[in-house]
């Protein structure tokens, strides 16, 4: 973990001076450039700090971090999905009809906010009812 500690915090620092620069440049009038370049650097610092603490609670390191780690040490469970789920295919969906609405007119909006809402309650309470229920 150490390794994208580094890599994280080496990225955030690239990018607040870029930003900076950028917009000493653009004498601070372009406002998307520099304001998208500072929000990199952010989100950067805060996977730093948020991958320190996590580091810091668990004491160890992980096999990537170590010389003579090997692949077959991070195998194991990786979490829970669905593969028969078609519920993202519809959140998806809405989704897109969201950016579409963004591109073409505020009236899609309607059309995908239930939509996106459909996909993201049937994603939430699929394994709720039925032969999946815990």
């Amino acid at each position: 973990m150490s390794t994208t500690i580094k890599t994280f915090l080496m990225l955030g620092v690239f990018c607040t001076i870029v930003g900076l620069v950028y917009g000493y440049v653009t004498e601070f009038q372009e406002l998307a450039g520099f304001p998208a370049l500072l929000a990199v650097a952010a989100m950067s610092f805060m996977l730093v700090i948020y991958l320190w603490l996590v580091q810091r609670s668990t004491g160890g390191t992980l096999p990537e971090d170590r010389e003579d780690g090997e692949i077959v040490e991070m195998s194991g469970e990786y979490g829970a999905f669905s593969p028969w789920s078609w519920w993202p295919l519809l959140l998806g969906l809405g989704c897109a009809l969201f950016v579409t609405a963004l591109a073409v007119g505020w009236w899609i909006i309607g059309l995908a906010v239930p939509v996106a809402l459909l996909g993201l309650l049937g994603l939430v309470f699929e394994h709720s009812r039925g032969e999946h229920a815990h």
